[in-house]
């Protein structure tokens, strides 16, 4: 049975359909990457204000955050959360064929997952939610969070550590689905992992040291002596062996993962000098602390050994430390209520015909019904528990990786995944990673998700707000597994590591652009006839 104040809600999120559908597309087509979203986190803190919040910009140090505030009396404080940062060399118009958005390098930033549909499922669902609060004098105070740089697990260690979360008494976590069998679901016991990330910054500042003993003569930059290696032969060493090293961070069990990236490589000119600094960062994602605590130990060793052979210094700069998720199976199963109210995303005509058009372009046979069926259909959350145990490890707790998972121990948290339009496969053939892109940005292939997410959000928020039995049981369930796992303090002991060379959109006398400007064949492509 629906109540009047979630009718009311499920209401709002219908009606404001065109409003919202904007937003959305609004965000999807900023698509500013991690540390960097100044423009999305700028649309978000107006809005917010616009509707009634007290908003707080640049939250615990960080420029792209923000903390929202809307009360209506005395009662439970809820919270939920935007995310808004885009994935570098991902930049794709919100079309059926491939090619970036107006004006912009093919390697600018643009909506994966999307976070854009995140953030904006969960802000509407709270606009739904204030609006049948008013409505029916429902009371209570409701939290809004922006975090940024997602994609690098930025702001929810840092909030965590400056104490956003605490006396918070229930938060919500949605994410687009992204992996079977989390389609239209809750997460039950087996939550995301911990994650460690960090900077090696290779810094060579005394090249004129190279060979000291060597006879030097007057000119210390002559084309002809011998050169310090420098930063980037520091960056391509570590990269190398610590790729001979994988095998000797952790034995072959368990699901982990060690990804790389070079941020920033030498500034050196093509006059022969030894590049001064180059930076490259590391990324990990394991079932648990010790793992990660292993594969830095030897990341650690490769640092320092490659800033010996290069003539170079080394420092290390945290980029996340991110603990592991804490289950409520309450909160599931109040969160998984709602979104059998809400219904899973339906897909029509119009989302149809988009789908055919991306399959005709890439030659193949348009079919009737081009989306997988998973995205239209719910599953409960402990027969998603039991599929995605059967993928792992008998003693692995955690899998896979999201920031999350620091909300989870400062109040009763449910992590719920919403179908997104996701397109079948013929047998043999795999879609090229612009397609799922553009669906993320086309209103008839996303505004379903958003829908089912905002409403699921908005219900759950009232349930909890107005069943106070409910509330107590997530809440005596989070205490219990407090104590169990020992309640961990948030592992953040670093600043927010915002002064890095993260990419960016940059100011021109061209406008504003990625900051590795759009090439010939960018621009035929944006320019095609369609």
């Amino acid at each position: 049975m629906i109540s009047a104040e979630t009718r009311t809600a499920f209401a709002f999120v219908d009606e404001r359909q065109p409003d919202w559908s904007q937003w959305n597309f609004h965000i999807w087509s900023l698509a500013e990457t991690a540390w960097r979203e100044y423009r999305s986190a700028e649309w978000y803190v107006a809005r917010l204000r616009a509707e009634g919040f007290t908003v707080e910009e640049g939250s615990a140090g960080m420029p792209t955050a923000f903390s929202a505030t809307w009360s209506n009396g005395k009662g439970p404080t809820v919270m939920a959360y935007a995310e808004y940062d885009a994935v570098p060399g991902n930049c794709q118009v919100a079309d059926t064929y491939r090619a970036p958005r107006k004006g912009l390098s093919r390697f600018a930033g643009g909506h994966t997952d999307p976070h854009s549909a995140l953030g904006m499922g969960a802000f509407v669902g709270v606009l739904a939610a204030k609006a049948a609060m008013e409505k029916h004098g429902v009371t209570g105070t409701i939290r809004f969070m922006g975090e940024p740089a997602e994609k690098v697990r930025g702001s929810k260690p840092i909030h965590a550590a400056k104490g956003y979360y605490d006396g918070l008494d229930a938060l919500l976590s949605f994410h687009p689905f992204y992996m079977l069998p989390y389609c239209n679901t809750c997460r039950w016991d087996t939550h995301c992992g911990p994650y460690y990330a960090a900077i090696y910054e290779f810094l060579c500042e005394r090249p004129e040291t190279w060979l000291a003993d060597a006879v030097k003569g007057p000119i210390p930059a002559a084309h002809t002596a011998a050169r310090a290696p420098g930063a980037n032969d520091a960056v391509v060493a570590m990269y190398t062996l610590s790729k001979m090293m994988r095998d000797h961070m952790l034995p072959h069990t368990g699901t982990w993962t060690l990804n790389e990236t070079i941020l920033a490589s030498g500034q050196a000119t093509a006059d022969n000098l030894a590049a001064q600094m180059a930076q490259i960062i590391y990324a990990a994602r394991t079932p648990d602390r010790a793992m990660l605590e292993n594969i830095f130990s030897v990341l650690d060793r490769n640092a320092e050994s490659a800033a010996l052979a290069a003539h170079c210094t080394v420092r290390k700069h945290w980029v996340s430390k991110s603990r592991p998720g804490l289950a409520n199976h309450a909160m599931a199963d109040v969160t998984y209520r709602n979104m059998e109210r809400a219904g899973a995303p339906h897909y029509g005509a119009d989302a149809i015909t988009v789908a055919q058009a991306i399959q005709k372009e890439l030659k193949l046979a348009p079919m009737d019904r081009p989306f997988i069926a998973e995205i239209e259909e719910l599953i409960a959350p402990q027969e998603a528990e039991r599929k995605i145990r059967q993928t792992i490890p008998a003693w692995q707790t955690h899998y896979t990786s999201d920031d999350y998972t620091d909300m989870t121990w400062h109040a009763p948290a449910v992590r719920f995944y919403v179908g997104r339009a996701t397109l079948k496969a013929p047998a043999g053939f795999a879609y090229p990673d612009w397609v799922m892109n553009a669906l993320g940005g086309i209103p008839a292939t996303i505004d379903p998700t958003v829908k089912t997410a905002a409403k699921t959000i908005a219900g759950t928020m009232l349930d909890l707000m107005m069943d106070k039995d409910a509330l107590q049981r997530a809440k005596v369930e989070h205490a219990e597994r407090l104590a169990k796992a020992g309640d961990v303090a948030p592992w953040c002991d670093y600043a927010p590591p915002i002064e890095f060379p993260w990419p960016e959109y940059v100011e021109t006398p061209r406008g504003r652009e990625w900051w590795i400007p759009a090439t010939q064949e960018d621009r035929r492509l944006a320019a095609r006839d369609r």
